[in-house]
């Protein structure tokens, strides 16, 4: 007797359905339902890599069970924006040399996301709490406050829309 259940997620807009045993987690699911572009780093809540948007508020998916995500809007870094079109988020952090070896990028950009939606000013200590939860070894952090710093004013001269 199969204990998995059929769920179906929201993701980046589109519905996508998927069988999950009770204990899979949200990462675990993405992942299998090909959305490489959220990364598993520590499976502990630990690195951030794995943050997506959860009806708009970061969390990490290495923590979150996937059942509990249904019927909610979950948003990866590709849900932002697109290479023709990025999200002035995917924008400041390329214009600003903010990606390095670029694994820890797409978790940095869901924190900056959620973090500027609850604060459309952040100063540079805001920035350092909102992204207390994301680790970076390759960049030193001053390019990725930077690349913050740029987008939150270029969301706040769009209005807010981003």
């Amino acid at each position: 007797m199969s204990t998995n259940k059929m769920i179906t997620l929201n993701i980046n807009g589109r519905e996508e359905p998927t069988e999950v045993p009770a204990h899979r987690t949200l990462l675990e699911a993405l992942r299998d339902l090909g959305h490489v572009e959220v990364k598993c780093g520590c499976e502990k809540g630990d690195c951030g890599a794995c943050a997506v948007l959860v009806d708009g508020m970061a969390v990490d998916s290495c923590l979150t069970l996937a059942w509990t995500s249904e019927g909610k809007e979950i948003t990866t870094v590709l849900g932002l924006g697109d290479m023709e079109t990025p999200h002035p988020l995917q924008k400041s952090f390329s214009d600003t040399g903010a990606i390095q070896c670029g694994y820890c990028t797409p978790g940095l950009i869901i924190a900056s996301k959620s973090m500027i939606a609850e604060n459309p000013d952040p100063s540079e200590q805001d920035i350092r709490i909102g992204l207390s939860g994301n680790l970076c070894r390759c960049t030193g952090y001053t390019k990725v406050f930077d690349a913050v710093t740029e987008a939150a004013a270029v969301m706040r001269a769009e209005g807010g829309k981003s």
